[in-house]
């Protein structure tokens, strides 16, 4: 699944990469360089990276649970007809 190939570390990144750049009043943070992910604290990092996992588990497991919760239908050519 597609959730696995996921680094929890790269999401925390890239969410804090578009949180800055969406956040009003950042154009002038951005433009003198603060706000980078390298300036990040590493308690923050920490704290950015576990609440990545959590949306990935959550997102794996919202997965299954659709999954489950559809009927079951055998693959094409592999129903058992008959009793």
């Amino acid at each position: 699944m597609w959730i696995h190939e996921v680094a929890p570390e790269r999401l925390a990144e890239l969410f804090h990469h578009y949180h800055q750049a969406l956040t009003p009043g950042q154009q002038a943070a951005r433009g003198e360089g603060r706000g980078s992910w390298k300036e990040v604290t590493p308690q923050e990092k920490n704290r950015l990276v576990a609440a990545a996992r959590l949306a990935l588990l959550e997102l794996e497991s919202t997965r299954n649970e659709s999954a489950r919760s559809r009927p079951y239908f055998a693959p094409p050519g592999e129903a058992e007809w008959g009793c």
